[in-house]
């Protein structure tokens, strides 16, 4: 590269692949994502096992019948799995960071960083993760019945589909993240992808696996139809992934959007407060005018409120879903914004270093916020009171959980985290795209642990008495958040240069 000569698109991909994996060791946080990493490998073992239990289930119920082969009943679920796979992206997978500043003056051709990033979003094993689900299934169903090269051209038009899914997550993942009314995109395309259930006058769940049994009939016998399908959606999702990301990435790189001056209001109602008045009076505004943290606060109401009405009115979840989704409705902040905590006020820092306790009253003010936020997904989650799926002791014994021991454990990430994170740039920023593996572990903990405490105290105290438990629990943690509050400042303080030190290297 040093020689002025273009390299090949294969010599930049492999090259780049290399200096993205550089970038993750050198990076700050690389020694705590090695803690998190372990998390992370148990988890997505964990959802190895799960699959390949659920294979089995399956392919016995695919050897049991007669009305369709293994392969066309695997693919008449292919909508679900793809549904499942694509939504579940959003939780687990962020779009490749497009670090692509550093390499604009070098010989490098228009599309080379973009193509590079596809590349790898493509080949990741993070989408071979379903092979877990297909393998097994069929060894047991199509292997002994339709042989070896059947069963393998099977097993690669599920994972072409898989990659396809991947690319139109990583589309739309881009689009939603500029405007939010590209959600109406998503949910159309969803609609589309179920149409047969539901339009037609033969409509049915029956016509469903139908119309994608098609597929699972041509696969196995490697049809030039159906595989020369699937490509050429791959192809089309590959293009226009290149443009729309290479717009979106130069657009941001070269400053095209405009600023709109805005009138924002000066929110004395938190004068009262004294100090922690004026630190509330910052997140306020950091929502309003950051662009980043303004996206992550109204994708969490929106899940909020999507998943409230799901809660209420629907008869699709079980009581232990049901039990998930209502912590997690009240958990959401803290999981999209809390944990972040200090990862963009690191853009700044060295300011909040200047005067003492400065920072011990951010993480008051933070606490106070978003506990006072619990009571709008309250508010919404109330017709499960009333259709009787959960009680109104219940719900108010996990908003106090939550606001306790839940948002006291996103709150001790203040300790540890060192990484900033861009308040506005979203695709060229250094920080902007990465992931935290150990922020993921406390997120897959402050959802898992309250749901163990859900099932254990009623085991104990009955149901009433559990939820009393829960609610002193609780409320002992919401009490005395001043002693683990300074406490966390405490330990900040003793870890400061390291903290600084890394919040300056990755701006």
């Amino acid at each position: 590269m040093g020689n002025g000569k273009r390299m090949s698109r294969w010599e930049t991909i492999k090259t780049l692949r290399r200096h993205s994996s550089l970038s993750e060791e050198r990076h700050p946080a690389f020694a705590q994502n090695k803690v998190g990493k372990v998390f992370a490998y148990i988890m997505f073992g964990l959802c190895i096992f799960y699959l390949m239990f659920l294979s089995v289930p399956l392919a016995l119920a695919a050897n049991g019948q007669h009305q369709y082969t293994a392969s066309e009943l695997m693919f008449g679920m292919l909508p679900f799995i793809l549904a499942v796979d694509f939504y579940f992206r959003f939780f687990l997978q962020q779009t490749p960071s497009q670090a692509i500043k550093p390499y604009v003056l070098l010989p490098l051709g228009k599309y080379a960083c973009i193509d590079s990033f596809i590349f790898n979003s493509v080949t990741g094993t993070g989408n071979l993760i379903w092979q877990a689900l297909f393998i097994p299934y069929a060894i047991m169903s199509i292997l002994f019945v339709e042989g070896f090269w059947n069963t393998l051209g099977f097993l690669l038009a599920c994972q072409l589909c898989i990659s396809a899914n991947s690319l139109w997550y990583m589309l739309a993942r881009t689009l939603v993240n500029k405007k939010y009314y590209w959600w109406l995109l998503v949910l159309a395309v969803t609609a589309l992808m179920f149409s047969p259930w539901y339009i037609g006058h033969d409509a049915s769940f029956e016509r469903l696996c139908e119309t994608y049994a098609v597929i699972g009939e041509g696969a196995p016998h490697w049809s030039p139809l159906v595989f020369g399908g699937i490509l050429l959606v791959i192809a089309l999702l590959v293009a226009i992934n290149r443009r729309v990301q290479y717009d979106s990435v130069y657009a941001e790189l070269s400053k095209t959007e405009t600023t709109k001056i805005k009138h924002v209001s000066q929110l004395r109602q938190f004068e009262r407060f004294g100090e922690v008045g004026e630190y509330l009076k910052l997140e306020v505004k950091s929502i309003m005018r950051n662009k980043n943290i303004r996206k992550g606060f109204i994708s969490a109401n929106i899940l909020i409120l999507c998943f409230s009405l799901a809660i209420s009115f629907t008869d699709v979840y079980g009581s232990g879903m049901t039990k998930f989704l209502v912590v997690y409705n009240f958990a959401i902040y803290g999981a999209m914004l809390l944990v972040k905590v200090m990862c963009y006020e690191g853009n700044y820092i060295d300011c909040l270093m200047v005067h003492k306790e400065n920072i011990l009253q951010l993480l008051k003010a933070k606490y106070f916020l978003y506990s006072t936020l619990l009571l709008l997904p309250m508010l919404l989650m109330l017709p499960t009171v009333f259709m009787g799926k959960c009680s109104l002791l219940m719900l108010i014994a996990i908003m106090l959980l939550v606001a306790g021991p839940v948002h006291a454990c996103f709150l001790y990430m203040a300790i540890i985290n060192k990484q900033t994170i861009p308040l506005n740039t979203k695709f060229i920023g250094k920080g902007s795209m990465e992931t935290s593996f150990l922020q993921v572990a406390v997120e897959i903990a402050a959802f898992t642990l309250p749901l163990l405490l859900l099932n254990l105290m009623p085991l104990l105290f009955g149901q009433t008495g559990g939820a009393i438990a829960l609610m002193v629990l609780g409320l002992a943690f919401i009490v005395t958040y001043r002693f683990w509050i300074r406490d966390i400042y405490r330990r900040m303080m003793k870890r400061r240069y390291e903290n600084l030190e890394g919040f300056h290297a990755s701006r």
